[in-house]
């Protein structure tokens, strides 16, 4: 398993955010979110994948912790957290 820290995450429905967005990156097979240290568990994948996941979670807007946290960051992770509410597939 990969591990790794994001800012911004607050509730299930940055959560569901997170998952389905993972998810949808081939070879990403296993998404665990841990609300309680803002932690993000995948399944063990390559490198590459790995950065892709990084990136991903940024785009979103939960970014690395250590990394930027831009107002922009923290605009998409609302809007991400309001979808997450709505869309609980």
């Amino acid at each position: 398993m990969k591990k790794i820290n994001i800012l911004n995450l607050k509730c299930n429905g940055c959560a569901n955010t997170i998952k389905k967005g993972l998810s949808s990156i081939d070879g990403v097979e296993h998404v665990d979110v841990a609300l309680e240290n803002s932690e993000i568990t995948i399944n063990d994948v390559s490198d590459d994948v790995f950065t892709q996941v990084k990136e991903k979670l940024s785009k979103m807007g939960y970014p690395e912790v250590g990394d930027a946290n831009s107002m922009l960051h923290k605009a998409k992770s609302i809007v991400s957290c309001a979808s997450g509410k709505l869309d609980k597939n």
